[in-house]
């Protein structure tokens, strides 16, 4: 009796330094997921902002919340499962997803920079009221959003453990998406409440606190505008991007491959670190322009074909 305890107690053992092995093998991996996935954080952090931008200080945390928790519906539930499924039993089918998922960023993206141009806005943004209908469809729009830029995440995450054990790939999705999660929408309630805090300092009675706090509350309204021109940039970046990417991952290589070559000739332009910054850049314009054109193809069709269909039954 006391051999089969102490037996027990040996495989107790053996398990838990197997659990904590896995644990820390988990915890590892994440953490060189979350690095590749950075780029990607950036744009989800930039693009956020924009959809609370007008509304009462009093809605933005809630705003920001109920997409937080979207996001985190998204990861868990949508994408965490189809990408494991498909990683498993049906890997080639990945890059078209992400296809898919680069035309609607791409489109997003030019649908902005149209209505910026034409200045054919929603009649809510017009004329100021921010009703609960309006919020709704802030954020339904936010989290569709984030599905796009959460499933690149989480991909990027997924190939830099493709080759662990499924629990272990799984278990880093899992971290992942809270660590990301609570990154991106800790850093964009900092950034919108900003203001707040601005106003905060400028009551105090230090003659410094009150200049920092006036700074705050003066420079708030132009970062918050400027976050907004970053985050469609950053939607045409990332949505460009996605696209060339993948397009090589199915087959197609000759973009990728004209895109590396470009950034390989202007990254051995300059030697030492300012010829990585004109690489890097060069392949963030390009493939912002390639988001910009194929998103204005996609605005083309959406907003023109319907028209015409119209216009043909109205004529008939």
């Amino acid at each position: 009796m006391a051999g089969g305890l102490v037996a027990l107690l040996d495989d107790v053992a053996a398990i838990t330094k197997a659990a904590a092995a896995s644990i820390d093998d988990i915890g590892a991996a994440a953490g060189k997921a979350s690095i590749k996935a950075t780029g990607v954080v950036v744009d989800d952090a930039a693009v956020t902002p924009r959809y609370v931008h007008g509304f009462t200080p009093d809605r933005e945390l809630p705003i920001i919340w109920k997409i937080s928790l979207g996001s985190i519906r998204n990861k868990l539930l949508i994408i965490l499962p189809v990408a494991l499924l498909l990683s498993q039993f049906l890997p080639g089918a990945l890059p078209y997803l992400l296809i898919a998922g680069g035309l609607y960023l791409s489109y997003e993206g030019a649908e902005k920079v149209y209505e910026a141009v034409t200045g054919h806005h929603e009649e809510a943004e017009d004329t100021g009221e921010r009703g609960p209908e309006f919020e709704k469809s802030m954020v339904s729009g936010a989290i569709r959003t984030d599905l796009i830029l959460s499933a690149e995440i989480m991909i990027i995450s997924l190939a830099s453990v493709e080759d662990e054990p499924f629990f272990i790939r799984l278990g880093v999705l899992v971290v992942v998406a809270f660590v990301i999660t609570a990154l991106v929408y800790g850093v964009v309630a900092v950034i919108v409440k900003m203001d707040d805090v601005g106003l905060a300092l400028a009551e105090r009675d230090s003659a410094f606190s009150q200049t920092v706090g006036r700074g705050l509350v003066r420079a708030m309204p132009k970062v918050m505008s400027t976050l907004t021109v970053v985050g469609i940039a950053a939607m045409l970046w990332v949505g460009g991007h996605i696209l060339l990417a993948n397009l090589g991952e199915a087959g197609f290589h000759w973009p990728a491959d004209h895109l590396h070559d470009l950034e390989h000739w202007f990254g051995e332009l300059v030697h030492g670190w300012f010829g990585g910054v004109l690489s890097w850049t060069a392949g963030t314009v390009v493939s912002a322009v390639v988001g910009l054109i194929v998103g204005a193809i996609v605005v083309l069709i959406m907003h023109f074909i319907p028209k015409r269909k119209k216009s043909d039954a109205a004529a008939h």
